[in-house]
């Protein structure tokens, strides 16, 4: 059975969690309030790297949701990496109570990884998505016979200071499987083909790899 807990979580969960033992092996310090202290900042750690399996719907040309969180944006866009036409974003604000695990939204090859360091604007700010630390990550797959490029973009926040990303170019990946994470708080952009066919509106609460975000036509 896979553990429940990211990886990334151990640096931050081990000091903690060890203290939290050894505080109680001793009479003196048992149940004391540095052991609660510990015990609830271990708590808090795995509570936030937590990795829960979830159920990946199947379908021709789905785009899945690559982050828990909420929809905070749904417009026309330009974006340079991926030429001069006009794309949709979809932007979710992930909080710091969220399931922070980034999935990818399509079955497809990584074509490209750019990362571009920032700012660390709280991550609900329109202006966060060009200056804030941010990492995309462009797909490329096909749709009813015709090439299609989606781009992911997480995006630190106002407190995440750490994007995890494990894509590399040339690497395939399925609907729905784990690509990165971003520490305490932050955001994700989909950039998506202009006639994308969305099932999302705004404000909705989402779940990466379970909500369906649109139907490539």
């Amino acid at each position: 059975m896979r553990f429940p807990i990211a990886k990334e979580s151990f640096p931050f969960l081990f000091p903690p969690l060890l203290l939290a033992i050894v505080l109680l092996l001793f009479p003196q310090t048992r149940l004391g309030v540095w052991f609660w202290i510990c015990a609830i900042l271990a708590f808090c750690v795995a509570g936030f790297f937590r990795d829960p399996e979830r159920e990946i719907p199947q379908g021709d040309n789905l785009i899945i949701c690559p982050a828990d969180g909420k929809i905070i944006k749904i417009e026309e866009t330009r974006y340079p990496a991926l030429g001069d036409e006009t794309y949709l974003q979809v932007s979710i604000f992930m909080s710091v109570f969220n399931v922070h695990i980034n999935r990818a939204p399509i079955s497809g090859t990584v074509e490209q990884v750019i990362y571009n360091p920032g700012k660390f604007l709280a991550a609900f700010e329109d202006k966060a998505s060009l200056l804030n630390e941010q990492n995309s990550v462009i797909l490329v797959s096909t749709a009813n016979g015709n090439p299609v490029r989606i781009l992911v973009k997480q995006i630190a926040g106002l407190i995440a200071r750490r994007i995890v990303c494990y894509a590399k170019p040339g690497t395939t990946y399925e609907r729905g499987q784990r690509f990165g994470l971003i520490r305490f708080g932050s955001r994700v952009d989909l950039i998506l083909p202009k006639n994308t066919a969305l099932h999302i509106k705004m404000n909705e609460v989402v779940t990466g790899g379970t909500t369906i975000i649109g139907t490539l036509l």
